[in-house]
């Protein structure tokens, strides 16, 4: 035992780590640091970094809380924090590695044996006779500890410690994207409800315009001054507008009950100030998007990607260690009698000890095509991370591009509302007096309705593009609360 201890400074000093050791991948873009190109095209972008919580910037508390909510109690969120807590939990098992492993184990035995069974022939030269064979009966008392420890002579050890550490460092960026995800999503539930809620009151109040019309046709066509045809006209205009109600309203239970969900709840419990909402959200100033560098290093995804790689890396010298002897120490010291009160006596000791080496030589057929595999696995890690990166970029160049586009449309949209109302207005003066037909009554009448809808949807695609925007950034996940189960409602009475 005292030969072995003294060699085990020297296996410690002459191990090495086999296998290639990770450098992180530069990016595949060289000028990944600058602006966006998107970014100098539009007056509402800054390169302002992006603030962690970016949904504050709407400066609307039911966006706050219902964001809040969602990212303590929504489901997919607890499943990458599960996710994580299972990969620490596997880091530490690889850890254990490095420890010796030991076992304390007691017995007792009463048996029967006959002089046969334990060669008694042999004992007495081999001579046969005819008397009848001899049994007798005994007890045995053993006590014993046993020991051994892997001598991590080529890296293996550290090599699956280091593609554990980067399995959950992988697995806490999966839950940081999940926060992404969820926060945005549940932006985009409240907005979409709102915003349906908000052409849903444009198409009532176009239906209460084309109802008065539509009341005054028939008072012209009981007077003589108008035709049926006008009269038909007039309520195809009101039936038309009257059937876009009911989608929007269908649209925002839709969107209320995703939205409940998202924060954790069934979804009947749809949210009171979320119900009540009127208008999409909307941010007035420019948006913070910082630039290239920042989007990078905040993505939850590539980071992700990134450990990854440095996990599959280090599972290339896991694979790699094979090729070589593995050495154990063993050790095991008990106490071996046939009566309990010998346990204690010097005669009782017995002990073992000494190195176990084992080794796939010369046939390494199989390590060899596992060494391939970890290799092609690091490489197509390499170039999932590296799409990661183009794909970040890519995301936030057209939510930019979008987003840029959303905001002219609504600028032109709001000119062109403005201008039917005003013209709407004027041709149903006209009309009363005379000047104008019913005809350019009604044509105004169907402008108006076009625009004034045409407007509350651009509004909610502005919302839209907002939150997408926001999403490709890749914020929202710093500071987030440890995700819970929500409570279980109390039962009705």
């Amino acid at each position: 035992m005292k030969r072995i201890l003294t060699v085990l400074p020297a296996l410690a000093l002459s191990a090495c780590v086999v296998g290639p050791n990770y450098t992180k991948p530069t990016t595949p873009v060289p000028a990944v640091g600058g602006s966006f190109a998107e970014a100098g095209k539009s007056a509402a972008i800054t390169p302002t970094p992006l603030p962690d919580h970016w949904w504050r910037l709407y400066n609307d508390p039911v966006v706050d809380r219902l964001v809040t909510d969602a990212l303590a109690h929504n489901t997919d969120v607890r499943v990458a924090a599960g996710n994580l807590a299972r990969a620490r939990a596997v880091l530490d098992e690889q850890r254990g590695a490095r420890l010796p492993t030991t076992g304390p184990s007691a017995q007792y035995t009463r048996g029967q044996a006959n002089l046969a069974s334990v060669g008694a022939g042999a004992l007495t030269g081999g001579t046969t006779g005819t008397s009848t064979q001899q049994t007798f009966e005994y007890n045995s008392f053993k006590l014993g500890f046993d020991a051994s420890y892997e001598v991590d002579l080529f890296g293996g050890i550290t090599r699956a410690i280091e593609a554990a550490r980067g399995d959950v460092e992988a697995a806490q960026a999966q839950l940081d994207a999940a926060r992404v995800s969820v926060a945005a999503e549940t932006t985009r539930a409240y907005a979409t409800a709102c915003g349906n809620a908000a052409q849903r009151s444009v198409a009532l109040e176009t239906v209460q315009l084309q109802q008065r019309t539509f009341a005054l046709t028939n008072t012209l066509f009981d007077a003589g001054r108008g035709t049926r045809r006008d009269v038909e006209r007039a309520d195809v205009l009101l039936a038309q507008t009257q059937a876009t109600i009911p989608g929007f309203e269908a649209e925002r239970r839709a969107s209320l009950y995703a939205l409940a969900v998202l924060t954790g709840l069934p979804p009947e419990q749809v949210d009171a100030a979320a119900d009540a909402c009127k208008a999409p959200p909307r941010i007035a100033e420019v948006l913070p998007v910082g630039d290239g560098a920042a989007l990078i290093a905040r993505r939850p995804d590539v980071r992700a990607a990134e450990r990854t790689l440095a996990a599959d890396t280090a599972r290339i010298g896991i694979a790699v260690a094979d090729l070589y002897p593995k050495i154990q120490l063993l050790g095991s010291i008990g106490l071996n009698a046939q009566r309990g009160s010998q346990l204690l006596k010097s005669s009782a000791v017995t002990y073992s000890a000494g190195p176990l080496i084992s080794w796939s030589f010369p046939n390494q057929t199989i390590v060899r095509a596992r060494i391939r595999q970890a290799r092609a696995g690091a490489d197509a890690s390499l170039a999932t991370f590296d799409g990661r990166v183009l794909t970040a970029l890519q995301e936030v160049e057209q939510a930019l591009a979008r987003y840029a586009g959303a905001l002219d449309r609504n600028a032109a949209l709001r000119r062109a509302e403005a201008s039917s109302s005003a013209a709407a207005k004027l041709s149903q003066l006209r009309f009363d007096y005379g000047a104008d037909s019913f005809l350019l009554l009604i044509d105004a009448e169907r402008d108006r309705a076009s625009a004034r809808a045409a407007l509350a949807q651009s509004d909610a695609a502005v919302s839209d593009a907002q939150i997408s925007l926001f999403k490709a950034l890749g914020g929202g996940w710093e500071d987030a609360p440890a995700p819970v189960r929500r409570a279980a409602a109390a039962p009705t009475p």
